[in-house]
């Protein structure tokens, strides 16, 4: 069996699509439309996962609540220092600034879609 996506319905895909695009690297494979909604897939990378964007045509004015199960997306990255210009000059923040996880060199961070969504940012030590 293989992993093949998540989905996370969206307020404003065009917000959406250039936090995932512009801010994650991230690319836009397809996307299909359906009855109701548009679905805006998104592959990382390296091609290894990807979320799927649902845009509803009848989106509540407030957005969507999110639930108290589900976490957050996690996405490494290569240099938190060079993501936080890049982070800064795009007009995004931290949630949790970048500090050490394990005291070995790890760090973690995280940031908030403009859903509301937490995404976790890992830069790991390489030895």
């Amino acid at each position: 069996m293989k992993f093949l996506h998540s989905m996370i319905r969206v307020k404003d895909i065009d917000k959406s699509l250039r936090f995932y695009t512009e801010l994650l690297n991230m690319k836009l494979d397809h996307k299909k439309r359906l009855e109701d909604c548009e679905l805006y897939f998104l592959n990382d990378e390296e091609g290894c996962g990807q979320i799927e964007l649902t845009y509803n045509d009848e989106t509540p004015s407030e957005g969507y609540e999110n639930g108290n199960c589900f976490g957050h997306f996690a996405f490494s990255v290569k240099s938190l220092t060079e993501f936080t210009e890049k982070m800064n000059k795009l007009g995004y923040e931290y949630l949790y600034e970048p500090f050490d996880l394990n005291g070995k060199g790890t760090k973690i961070a995280f940031i908030k879609d403009p859903d509301g969504n937490e995404i976790e940012l890992i830069e790991k030590v390489v030895w």
